[in-house]
């Protein structure tokens, strides 16, 4: 679903046209017309250098007949031009002009028919590969890092589709091999586009609290159950957040002030935050189901990782609290695994 992105190396300034659809296409009528009756009106003074083979004289409806098959075709041969300055001027001239209406009106036709047509036909297409997917709202700096982190951990840019209000953004997005759509992401209809409903979860990174905010209250009346993960600047903000629905709620300048405090406590600590945080580290961070083989089991006593916390009946556990000493049916883990592609 990619919409209005450029892929030059110099930036254009664009603006909307103030015109109506009707206006615009009048205007290119009218163009159309003005080169015509140039055509015509040269072709009348020059009407000497004209010559019919039906009735040997050139009236000015022979002149108008003449240069509308002149533009349109290759002419019927039965008024030809004699003498070489109308030669010339058919040559230099009308010709141009031919390839200018005949582009005129391919280009109305794509602009107002075929590339609406094309676009509807083919958001369709996408849309009904849409499943299971992951929707991020914003590509500023923290949307593009999820974006480029979720690739680098396998996910398919395929099943991933990015929604903001910016074409440079977007063309960077879809660079990435994304699904991108031009709109504004706080509208239902925007959201039911890209069928939020079905999605495996929601990135929301707009840049601004308030409409970060705004959005997470869309997506959760839209889909209920799908999980939502916004990012917010404020402290403040982060009930607000919550309340609005979100599942996980990153505060990066919150973080970012954990990870500058640990570093009084500990050269190493921000080094090895950052290396769980990122596939490209030889730890990672890994939260999945309990197996049938550790029910039972202590959370510290698993085979293939480290247990940290334990997830049951929406409540947390460390692995060093009484909760943690037997894994039920249903927990959900949060380990530390080796990452054997980074080793």
């Amino acid at each position: 679903m990619a919409y209005q992105f450029r892929d030059s190396k110099y930036e254009s300034l664009t603006r909307k046209s103030g015109l109506p659809v009707w206006a615009d296409i009048m205007v290119r009528v009218g163009f159309v017309f003005f080169l015509i009756a140039m055509a015509v009106a040269v072709h009348w003074f020059d009407r000497q250098g004209l010559s019919d083979s039906y009735d040997g004289e050139v009236s000015f409806l022979d002149v108008v007949y003449f240069t509308m098959i002149s533009i349109t075709t290759t002419g019927y041969g039965d008024i030809v031009p004699v003498t070489e300055r109308a030669r010339v001027f058919d040559a230099l001239v009308v010709t141009p002009i031919r390839v200018f209406v005949v582009l005129i009106f391919l280009g109305t036709a794509y602009n107002f028919v075929l590339k609406k047509t094309w676009d509807r036909w083919r958001m369709k297409f996408l849309q009904s590969k849409l499943s299971d997917h992951i929707v991020v709202i914003g590509f500023g700096v923290s949307g593009s890092e999820a974006v480029k982190e979720l690739i680098a951990r396998g996910q398919n840019p395929k099943n991933i589709v990015v929604i903001d209000n910016s074409d440079e953004v977007l063309a960077n997005a879809e660079k990435l091999g994304c699904n991108v759509l031009h709109a504004d992401a706080t509208r239902d209809q925007t959201l039911v586009r890209v069928k939020v409903r079905q999605a495996s979860s929601v990135i929301v990174s707009a840049g601004r609290d308030d409409t970060s905010i705004l959005i997470v209250l869309t997506v959760r009346h839209l889909a209920p159950n799908v999980p939502i993960s916004v990012v917010v600047r404020a402290s403040d903000n982060e009930l607000l957040a919550r309340q609005a629905g979100a599942n996980n709620v990153i505060n990066p300048v919150n973080f970012a002030g954990f990870l500058l405090a640990g570093t009084c406590h500990g050269e190493h600590i921000s080094e090895y935050m950052s290396d769980l945080a990122t596939v490209k580290g030889r730890v990672m961070l890994r939260e999945r189901l309990a197996t049938r083989d550790e029910l039972g089991k202590s959370l510290r006593g698993l085979d293939n990782g480290v247990g940290l916390r334990l997830y049951r009946a929406g409540k947390a556990f460390g692995f060093w609290e009484p909760e943690a000493e037997k894994v039920e049916k249903g927990d959900m883990i949060v380990e530390i695994v080796p990452n054997v592609e980074a080793l």
